[in-house]
């Protein structure tokens, strides 16, 4: 699937993205640090496109200038603020969740980007634009999007347990649950299950999730985040709720004797993961110049394809490369069946909650982890 840059698009590319490379010398190497979800871009194994190398290689290509991407990675959206917000590190690049990003933006941690330098931002389709986290378009650029669903191993779970959020809280499956390793996702099961509105204010809600959490808790085999694959592909679990795409990557994995199932709860998380450049940044350019390459088509489409996540990239979903390499069975799940994406994100998608319901949600958060 790996294309050749062709000379007319780098000379475009040269024109468009016009890169002030102040105080540095043809031979100096530039440093752009990107920090990104574990298992969350295209890393050349299997033969696979090796999105950093190649954004290495089309680089000096096109400037004439060596740069060295650092690529670290985290497991959840709190984990990456904690270390961000602690001044700690810094980082180019980052792409978090989007009541994470309306929180950092908020709180003065994102710089606006300049679209200048970001053209290929006319593929992410209009259904993306304007969403609450970002209403203005202002600090971010969808990378992918999707829907927690449920995921069971169909040689140990009866289908006809495979309903709802129920299977979570099932004592049949006792010892073989796996639940979210993080506040928000985790009480996300528990509000759905209950139907209670995940972005309330109302202490007294939290409280009956947090219980819901509690009375789980002796079923669950443990809190898990990227721990999850090897679990379940190796049958050590049988139940564990998760990103849809992540689903596929395990069904790839799984062991002879587990047969990885899946389905979306009603109702459900709705999720946008985006592409910002946090305040800490030292090199804003050059990561916009990364997030660009990152919405071209060989780029956006290897990284959709390694991911399984669903893309807001006209390039990703118009390809025939990509329809056919998908296939109709996942691209089924990927991208049910909706009348309207925005309606049912704004009704389910996580906010970002006022300081007070945070500071609330982290402590029942560090009962349950305690208890």
């Amino acid at each position: 699937m790996k294309k050749i840059v062709t000379a007319v698009l780098a000379a475009a590319l040269m024109l468009t993205l016009a890169f002030a490379l102040t105080g540095c010398g043809a031979s100096e190497t530039l440093t752009l640090n990107v920090y990104n979800w574990g298992e969350y871009i295209s890393d050349g194994s299997e033969d696979s496109f090796d999105t950093i190398a190649e954004f290495e290689a089309w680089y000096e290509e096109t400037y004439g200038q060596k740069v060295n991407v650092n690529y670290d990675t985290y497991t959840s959206n709190e984990d990456m603020y904690a270390k961000l917000s602690a001044g700690a590190v810094s980082y180019d690049v980052i792409i978090p969740s989007d009541y994470m990003i309306a929180r950092m933006a908020q709180e003065d941690m994102l710089l606006p980007l300049n679209f200048d330098n970001i053209p290929n931002y006319k593929n992410i389709d209009s259904t993306f634009h304007g969403l609450y986290y970002d209403p203005d378009d202002t600090y971010s650029v969808p990378y992918t999007y999707g829907i927690v669903g449920i995921i069971y191993d169909a040689n140990v779970v009866d289908e006809a347990d495979a309903t709802g959020w129920d299977l979570m809280w099932n004592e049949k499956y006792s010892g073989s649950i796996l639940q979210f390793n993080n506040a928000r996702d985790a009480f996300g099961t528990a509000m759905y299950k209950l139907n209670i509105d995940v972005n309330t204010t109302d202490h007294a809600e939290w409280d009956r999730a947090y219980e819901a959490l509690m009375e789980q808790r002796p079923l669950r085999y443990g809190l898990v985040m990227d721990e999850i694959f090897n679990m379940m592909e190796a049958g050590e679990a049988a139940v564990g709720a998760y990103y849809a795409g992540d689903y596929f990557t395990m069904v790839d994995d799984q062991a002879e004797d587990v047969d990885l199932q899946f389905y979306y709860p009603d109702p459900t998380n709705y999720f946008v993961d985006a592409m910002c450049i946090p305040s800490c940044c030292e090199h804003k350019e050059l990561a916009e110049i990364f997030i660009n390459y990152m919405l071209s088509e060989e780029p956006a489409i290897a990284n959709a394809e390694y991911t399984y996540y669903a893309s807001p990239n006209t390039a990703v979903v118009s390809s025939p490369v990509y329809i056919e390499d998908m296939g109709e069975d996942v691209l089924e799940v990927l991208y049910p069946p909706m009348d309207d994406f925005s309606a049912l994100y704004n009704l389910y998608a996580y906010r970002n909650l006022d300081q007070a319901t945070l500071d609330y949600l982290n402590t029942l958060w560090e009962n349950v982890k305690i208890n």
